[in-house]
C-alpha cells in the first residue's frame, strides 16, 4: 500500500504558487449614472426642437410619397374619357375612299411634271408629259396614209362614174342595134371591176383612219391627266426619269407620277371589338375628336358596318362619315369617336383600339 501511494504521488503534477490579486472595483454604478445623463439630455433636445419637427413633418411625408406615385397610363386616361362621355369609344384613322396613284399606260421618259404637293387639280387637268417625238411621227405618217387612201378611193370613184355612163350609152345603142353584145359585156365587166376596186379603196381608207386615230390615242397617252378632282399629296416622278405601268428595270423605273386624294371622300375607319358591335348601328350619331385638335368636336354618323370580322384581333370595321367637311381634316390623322345612343343618351363605356 505504501508503494502504491508513492507511485500515485509520483504521477501528480505540482502547481506553482499563484499570487491572489485583490478584488476588482465594481463599475455598474458609474455606467448607470452615465446612461441616465444621456437620456436626460436627449429628452431635453426633443422638448426644445418639438415645434420645428412638427412643422416639417407634412413636407417630409409629401416628399416621401411623391416618388411612389406614377402618372396614369393612356389606357386609364382613355377609360376615364369614355366614362365621362357616356358612350362606346373607339380609336381609328381618317381615310380617303377615293385615292389614286396616277401612272402612265405606256413606258416612256418624263419630260415635264406640272404639279407639286398641295396643288388642287380638276378632272382632265394635265399632270405630266412624256417624250412623244416618235409617236408624233407615227401619227403624221398615219394621217398621210389616210389622205393617200382617200385620194385613191376618189380616183376609183371617178373611173366608176365614167364606166357607168359608158355602160348606159352602150345599152341604149344596143337597143337600136348600133352596138354589139360584146361591147355591152365589156362595159358591164369594167363597171363591176371598178365597183370592187372602190369597195377595196373605201376599206383601205377606213383602215388608214383607224390607224391615224390609234396613233392619236397613243400620243394622248403621253399626256398624263388627272382622273378626278382632288389634291396632290405626293409627287413620285421627276423630269428625265423613265416611267412604266409595270415595275421594269429594277429600281430605275417609276410606276407613278403622283398621288391624288379626293377630299370629298374623307371618312373614318375604326375597329370595334366584336363583343360590343351590337351597340353600333348604321346611321347612328357619332362624335369625333381629332388627336391634332382635341378641343374640336366634329359631328358624324355611322355609314356602314363592314360585314366581316378580323379573326386575329376579334374586331369589326366600322365606317363613319363626317357631317361637315373641313380642310383641317387630313388623311391618316388619328381620331377618337364616341358612338352615342339616342334612346337613353349613352351606354356603358368601353374603349377599343384599331391597328395602325
Amino acid at each position: 500500500m505504501n508503494e502504491r501511494a508513492k507511485l500515485l504521488h509520483s504521477l501528480t503534477i505540482e502547481r506553482a504558487d499563484t499570487k491572489v490579486s485583490p478584488p476588482r472595483r465594481r463599475l455598474w454604478p458609474v455606467v448607470a449614472a452615465t446612461s441616465l445623463g444621456v437620456v436626460v439630455v436627449m429628452a431635453g433636445l426633443v422638448w426644445y426642437f418639438a415645434p420645428e419637427l412638427a412643422s416639417l413633418r407634412p413636407v417630409e411625408q409629401a416628399a416621401a410619397v411623391a416618388p411612389v406615385s406614377s402618372p396614369p397610363s393612356s389606357a386609364t386616361a382613355a377609360a376615364a374619357e369614355a366614362t365621362r362621355s357616356g358612350g362606346l369609344v373607339a380609336s381609328g384613322y381618317v381615310v380617303a375612299r377615293r385615292k389614286a396613284t396616277v401612272a402612265s399606260e405606256i413606258t416612256g421618259k418624263v419630260v415635264e411634271v406640272l404639279v407639286d404637293e398641295g396643288n388642287v387639280v380638276q378632272a382632265g387637268d394635265l399632270l405630266a408629259r412624256l417624250d412623244s417625238t416618235l409617236t408624233e411621227s407615227d401619227l403624221n405618217l398615219a394621217k398621210s396614209r389616210a389622205v393617200a387612201s382617200e385620194a385613191a378611193a376618189n380616183a376609183i370613184a371617178a373611173d366608176l362614174r365614167d364606166a357607168e355612163r359608158i355602160l348606159a350609152r352602150i345599152q341604149a345603142l344596143q337597143q337600136k342595134n348600133f352596138a354589139t353584145e360584146a361591147d355591152l359585156t365589156k362595159a358591164d365587166a369594167r363597171v363591176a371591176v371598178l365597183r370592187a376596186q372602190q369597195a377595196q379603196a373605201q376599206a383601205q381608207v377606213q383602215t388608214a383612219r383607224l390607224d391615224a386615230k390609234r396613233a392619236g390615242e397613243v400620243l394622248a397617252q403621253h399626256h398624263i391627266r388627272a382622273p378626278f378632282a382632288g389634291v396632290v399629296v405626293e409627287r413620285s416622278a421627276q423630269p428625265g426619269e423613265m416611267i412604266s405601268p409595270i415595275s421594269a428595270g429594277g429600281g430605275y423605273t417609276r410606276t407613278g407620277i403622283c398621288t391624288i386624294v379626293d377630299m370629298d371622300s374623307i371618312e373614318v375607319e375604326v375597329d370595334v371589338n366584336e363583343a360590343f358591335i351590337g351597340r353600333v348601328r348604321a346611321g347612328g350619331p357619332v362624335t369625333a375628336v381629332l388627336d391634332a385638335y382635341p378641343e374640336w368636336t366634329i359631328p358624324a354618323s355611322v355609314i356602314a358596318i363592314v360585314p366581316t370580322a378580323n379573326r386575329e384581333k376579334a374586331t369589326v370595321k366600322v365606317r363613319i362619315g363626317f357631317k361637315q367637311k373641313d380642310p383641317r381634316i387630313l388623311p391618316d390623322m388619328g381620331i377618337k369617336v364616341t358612338f352615342l345612343d339616342e334612346t337613353d343618351g349613352g351606354t356603358s363605356s368601353v374603349e377599343t383600339s384599331s391597328a395602325r
